[in-house]
């Protein structure tokens, strides 16, 4: 039983140790941060905008639908639906989602259609490399298979065979 309680324990070390559970950690780290400044955010600049037709306020934005909806001996008397709570949390999620699109979301898709652009252009380059170096090394052997025949491939004809000298060299 102790063998088991070992291998759980080296398990359970080996996935916290793990990249994807660090880097998941810090984002929702970062993201409770960035939470805090988008509601700074709406309860500083949206609400107050708001604010201008009506309450700054949201959450006080109301209606009743049934009832009064005043307040009698401590209980709500009718059924008040609080639309503004709902419209400062879809502000909120609006401006989030805004933020994380274009300071992160877009940048990064930019980056990463560059980056693929450069990359097939070096894959390119590369293949023309090859493909040159191919014909290069074809030539090579089509030659070395001519001169095995006895006969050149790529003289024009102006110079003396190999081996066979002008006869000025020879003594």
């Amino acid at each position: 039983m102790s063998e088991q309680k070992v291998s759980v324990l080296e398990g359970f070390k080996t996935f916290l140790l793990r990249g994807n559970v660090i880097d998941l950690a810090v984002a929702v780290v970062i993201g409770a941060a960035f939470t805090q400044i988008v509601n700074a955010v709406v309860k500083g600049v949206i609400n107050p905008l708001v604010g201008a037709f009506g309450t700054k306020n949201l959450d006080s934005y109301s209606s009743c639908i049934k009832g009064t909806c005043e307040v009698v001996n401590g209980e709500v008397d009718g059924i008040k639906i609080l639309w503004g709570s709902v419209l400062g949390a879809t502000l909120s999620f609006l401006i989030t989602a805004a933020v994380v699109y274009f300071l992160m979301v877009l940048p990064m898709a930019k980056y990463l259609a560059k980056k693929a652009a450069r990359d097939a252009a070096k894959e390119g380059a590369k293949e023309v490399v090859e493909l040159s170096e191919l014909e290069v090394l074809k030539e090579i052997r089509d030659a070395l298979i001519a001169q095995s025949r006895g006969t050149r491939t790529g003289s024009t004809g102006s110079g003396p065979a190999p081996g066979t000298g002008t006869g000025s060299d020879r003594s």
